[in-house]
């Protein structure tokens, strides 16, 4: 997984199966709520 900062946005490339890429352009105030989701079910120390 990769996230880079592109212009005002943020790009994450998720790889997929079957060998593809997702792409989404997020920006900061969706990251943010995507970490709290995260947070929520990803066990702490991971």
């Amino acid at each position: 997984m990769e996230v880079t900062k592109e212009g005002r946005g943020l790009v994450m490339r998720m790889p997929v199966d079957g060998g593809g890429r997702l792409v989404v352009e997020i920006n900061v105030a969706e990251a943010t709520e995507l970490l709290e989701c995260l947070r929520g079910v990803v066990p702490q120390g991971s």
